[in-house]
């Protein structure tokens, strides 16, 4: 059962109507469902047969307002390059040793990993470590790379990964209500552009069926793409 609050602000949404993204924005920014600073989230219904992996959505988007919470990235790199990741934004570098103290602890205190090519066949030893909490570097998702220090840079600018789940839908956090709307609309203008690129090439008609936009505790509301 909603609570009061979540059923007034549900009750304002006129459900026929498919709203632009101004106005959605507008409306989510006036009508706050919580006392704290919500997020904002995209919620997309594609048009894929989620049990083809060949119809997998993946993909690589750059948020340019940035992101709503700092990630704590980890650097596997060769020892010539520990220096370079620390100053261009990984919170823990190195190689070797770092994969034997995660194999010894099973430890993982981080958001994020990027890797060298040439530590992939080490990080095989921690894959089932890192596997299962989706941390495993990979090519797919430009997280492995000999260029470390262009990677970190984006990364820490607002580079995002997305993938579509097993309803076959995306759902991702874009922004933060207190933003200035200018904002949040460029940084999910963004992430549908990226999204609509990872179009897999045997999906045919209407890939974006459905878009939804959300606070974090307040109700949907459809948007027009």
């Amino acid at each position: 059962m909603r609570g009061k609050k979540y059923r007034q602000i549900k009750a304002k949404i006129d459900m026929t109507k498919v709203y632009t993204l101004d106005e959605a924005i507008k409306f989510i920014k006036e009508n706050p469902a919580a006392n704290f600073d919500e997020s904002i989230e995209v919620h997309l219904k594609l048009g894929i047969d989620p049990q083809k992996t060949e119809q997998y959505v993946r993909g690589v988007a750059v948020l340019p307002s940035g992101l709503v919470k700092k990630r704590r990235i980890i650097a596997f790199v060769s020892p010539a390059k520990i220096d370079e990741a620390k100053e261009t934004g990984a919170d823990l570098a190195g190689g070797l040793d770092l994969i034997e103290k995660i194999k010894e602890t099973k430890r993982c205190d981080f958001d994020l990993a990027v890797a060298e090519p040439e530590l992939m066949k080490d990080l095989a030893k921690i894959a089932k470590i890192l596997g299962p909490k989706g941390l495993m570097p990979n090519p797919k998702t430009k997280t492995v790379t000999n260029d470390i220090k262009s990677t970190l840079r984006e990364l820490a600018a607002g580079r995002i990964n997305f993938k579509n789940d097993e309803g076959g839908n995306l759902h991702q956090v874009l922004a933060k209500v207190s933003w200035p709307a200018e904002k949040i609309k460029e940084n999910i203008k963004a992430f549908l552009e990226a999204v609509r690129k990872a179009k897999p090439s045997g999906v045919k008609g209407n890939f974006i069926r459905n878009a939804i936009l959300s606070s974090t505790m307040g109700p949907g509301i459809r948007i027009s793409l």
